[in-house]
């Protein structure tokens, strides 16, 4: 037996190379909009607590440097999610805040579900940031349906 094909078991055979490349684009796609999705959700939270977002903020909270930001914050200027002026706040499209809404939703719903699984509140805050940028609406349906049915139970056990 090679060392490679002790690591390989035998409950999961390799995929057909289509099928393999078709889960590596969408994983690829999924990092891609990763970007996108955290400056938009931190800029329109951001507005809705402080009135305004600037670039010095967006750079601080996302813990990197304000070129950084700025050069993402163009992209994304030229992509139609965010206005901005120099030296001025920065402004979610209607495109940005749509995207920014359904970022939120999905990222609740998953914090919520690995809450409801268990997790502690530090890690659900954690991991659900990560997760919420590579799950699938299937996947967050069924988060959906399972959070629903725990409540149900809880909800009757305490009458």
């Amino acid at each position: 037996m090679s060392p490679q094909s002790s690591h390989r078991s035998p409950e999961r055979p390799l995929q057909e190379p289509d099928e393999q490349a078709e889960v590596f684009a969408v994983v690829r796609q999924a990092h891609q909009m990763e970007s996108t999705e955290d400056y938009v959700e931190l800029i329109d939270d951001l507005i809705q607590s402080q009135g305004e977002a600037r670039l010095v903020e967006v750079a601080e909270r996302l813990g990197i440097s304000q070129p950084s930001a700025s050069k993402t914050l163009a992209r994304l200027q030229r992509e139609g999610f965010v206005t901005s002026e120099p030296y001025r706040s920065i402004f979610l499209t209607d495109k940005g805040k749509a995207l920014a809404d359904s970022s939120r939703e999905r990222h609740d719903l998953v914090y919520q579900f690995l809450l409801c699984i268990g997790v502690s509140e530090a890690t659900a805050k954690i991991d659900s940031e990560g997760v919420e940028h590579h799950v699938s609406s299937e996947t967050l349906e069924a988060f959906r349906q399972i959070i629903n049915e725990r409540q149900s139970l809880d909800s009757s056990t305490d009458s």
